[in-house]
């Protein structure tokens, strides 16, 4: 660069010693053009170092990138604490999805629960008391329960979920076990999120109320719910959303983990769903298929034998189960309703009374609910079941045999006294009317209380301490939910 310059400057060093030799005659002295010669040479020195200067600030411009200018209305120290906490945000997301953090929601719930039994002279807190105590009963069903929710969805859009509630979990109610398992399910996207496959323990999606007391209006549940509807499936199936409508099913196990020897016929269950517009909607589900009967052994767990073919009863039936439901909401109102009809084949309660061969279990039933906010945290409600059950003495599902507790069976009439009831071929239709209130103290908690009449056309409610049959019973429940 020093080279190139010197030469470019060698111009003006030969213009300036013409302008010398042309100059007057007080300069022509060889003193006197010396002079003037290192005046110019000391000119030409200062132009390269001045030259040198600039080139190389240029560079030094062009190699380092220019200063970060402070964002509009930010100060320097304002865009420096901007940096650190976009540095620690990235830092903080890169752990995350090393965790397996990303895409995941933990929520759960628990209801302590305090309920008064006429009948049974009871009176006291449940919670977490175990399934097997008395069975599942309508005073006792989902009541007092406490579970932890799950749910991971991957960036492809496929979502795992497992549901944990201890003594009072599907798997419990359905096995008669200890188990926490409530669900453990995935669905898988296919050709897009909209057609997924599913698999897994998936609890029952018939009817309108829920089991969950953070999504069930009372405490109770009603009579289809807790009498006719199944607990959960095991299996796997297909999930299709389309415009307005659900549509999802399953081949699966109904009330079982795992199918005993010689029992492999799974069940059909099915559920659709169409949402009309903003505040109202109806759906209907179904089942199909075979499932445990109990009626099928005796009270020491021994098989059963049909008199006029000389062999046991199958441990598991034929089901059809089938429900219709709708539901309307909107401002401080809701309006919900159910009809359900179903069958179990050689299930009834009573065998035929010629022949001993055990019967068809048939039944159908309607429950609606009507709820009114006085204010926004305040709300009525009202619900009445039906329940017609009154078939080869009656049955309901995974109910064959008379229930003093649930009031399922003949009505327990004695008139002539020889020990025997007058008609044990005509089950009693059962009826319940519950009202009950809710609070909304704060957006994690719900305080209820509940008063709920059930009574049935004959005795079947057993009445603890006098030990006859009533045809009716009460109820008196509250609670407290509290979630997250």
């Amino acid at each position: 660069m020093k080279h190139k310059t010197t030469w470019s400057l060698m111009p003006v060093a030969l213009a300036a010693c013409l302008a010398s030799a042309a100059a007057p005659a007080h300069a022509d002295t060889t003193q006197d053009l010396l002079n003037e010669l290192r005046a110019l040479k000391a000119r030409v020195g200062e132009l390269e170092k001045k030259l040198e200067a600039q080139t190389a600030r240029q560079a030094s411009k062009e190699a380092s990138p220019p200063a970060e200018a402070p964002a509009p209305g930010m100060t320097p120290d304002q865009l420096q604490d901007f940096n650190r906490i976009a540095v620690k945000t990235e830092a903080l997301e890169d752990s995350r999805d090393m965790l397996g953090f990303k895409g995941l929601k933990v929520s759960g719930y628990m209801d302590p629960t305090f309920v008064f039994n006429q009948r049974q002279h009871q009176a006291g807190f449940q919670f977490l008391n175990s399934v097997g105590d008395g069975g599942y009963t309508y005073d006792n069903s989902y009541i007092g329960s406490a579970a932890i929710d799950f749910i991971k969805e991957t960036e492809g859009g496929s979502r795992w979920r497992l549901t944990l509630s201890p003594q009072r979990s599907t798997q419990a109610v359905s096995e008669g076990s200890a188990s926490i398992l409530h669900e453990a399910s995935v669905s898988i996207p296919l050709t897009d999120l909209q057609t997924r496959f599913i698999a897994g323990h998936i609890p029952d999606w018939s009817g309108y109320e829920y089991l969950q007391p953070t999504l069930n209006k009372l405490i109770t549940h009603n009579l289809l719910f807790d009498l006719t509807l199944p607990a959960a499936y095991t299996g796997a199936g297909m999930e299709l959303t389309r415009d307005k409508w659900i549509v999802k099913g399953v081949v699966a196990n109904m009330n079982a983990s795992k199918r005993n020897a010689n029992e492999k016929t799974p069940v059909l269950a099915y559920r659709v769903d169409y949402a009309k517009g903003e505040f109202q909607g109806f759906g209907f589900a179904g089942v199909h298929g075979k499932a445990h009967n109990g009626a099928a052994f005796d009270a020491n767990g021994n098989a059963i034998t049909d008199p006029s073919s000389g062999v046991a009863y199958p441990g598991s039936s034929r089901v059809d189960l089938f429900e219709f439901d709708a539901y309307f909401i909107r401002g401080d109102w809701t309006v919900q309703g159910q009809a359900s009809w179903g069958r179990q084949k050689h299930a009834s309660i009573t065998a035929d009374p010629n022949t001993g061969e055990l019967r068809n279990a048939i039944w159908s039933g309607l429950s609606g609910l009507v709820a009114y906010k006085f204010e926004p945290r305040l709300e009525g409600v009202v619900r009445l079941d039906r329940i017609f059950n009154s078939k080869n003495g009656g049955g309901l599902l995974t109910y064959s045999a008379f229930d003093d507790h649930n009031g399922i069976g003949p009505a327990q009439v004695d008139a002539d006294g020889d020990g025997n009831i007058d008609n044990p071929n005509k089950g009693v239709d059962r009826t319940a009317l519950t009202l009950g209130m809710n609070y909304a103290f704060n957006l994690s908690t719900v305080f209820k209380v509940e008063y709920r009449y059930d009574w049935a056309s004959g005795p079947v409610f057993l009445d603890t301490k006098s030990n006859t049959y009533k045809k009716n019973n009460q109820l008196l429940s509250t609670a407290v939910v509290v979630s997250f």
